[in-house]
């Protein structure tokens, strides 16, 4: 079922995190990441048509910002038992297949989801220098089946106004993608 972003107020501070890395099995933390200059952190899973459209502009985007600046991480928050495609061994499969070079984080308490207010898959978010919410919202306009070419345009342009230090346009779409997977009794108030 389609969802969009439920839109974050921007200035946000980034909510701490602490997950294992589903190829590495090494937790990453947000204090890991505070020499950067900027975080992006991905809502991505491996099942959702939305993640699958997007998966290879991801993979470009985490090799074009290997030495910016940009720390990503992806995180998978969806409840294996109901979805095993994104259960940890299967997500870190598609980590290597797609050719990921950042994190991918998997969320099995779905805490971490909850405190980004993430809804959808994919979701992002990007954050300044100082871990506040500087852009929310869509890679770009392409959508599975659709005409419109997958560019990452509107993330791209976000992030490189945050390592340029230029402020980010207030217009922000939401993301849309597949629905959060929450475990029975799990879902968000």
């Amino acid at each position: 079922m389609a969802a969009e972003s439920q839109m974050l107020p921007l200035g946000t501070e980034a909510p701490d995190f602490a997950l294992p890395d589903v190829v590495t099995g090494e937790t990453v933390k947000l204090t890991d990441l505070s020499e950067a200059a900027a975080l992006l952190v991905m809502f991505i899973c491996r099942h959702c048509p939305y993640v699958a459209h997007v998966r290879p502009g991801l993979a470009r985007l985490g090799h074009d910002h290997t030495d910016t600046g940009l720390a990503i991480v992806a995180i998978s928050p969806n409840d294996p038992l109901t979805y095993p495609e994104d259960a940890p061994v299967s997500l870190a499969g598609e980590a290597r297949e797609a050719g990921y070079v950042f994190p991918y984080l998997f969320d099995e308490t779905q805490e971490v989801a909850k405190a980004y207010h993430a809804a959808c898959t994919p979701d992002f978010f990007l954050f300044n220098e100082d871990r506040r919410l500087v852009y929310r919202g869509q890679f770009d306009d392409s959508r599975p089946g659709g005409d419109r070419p997958l560019t990452g345009a509107d993330l791209r342009g976000a992030i490189d106004a945050v390592l340029e230090g230029r402020p980010v346009t207030d217009d922000q779409r939401p993301s849309v993608g597949c629905s959060i997977k929450w475990r029975q009794g799990n879902e968000p108030v």
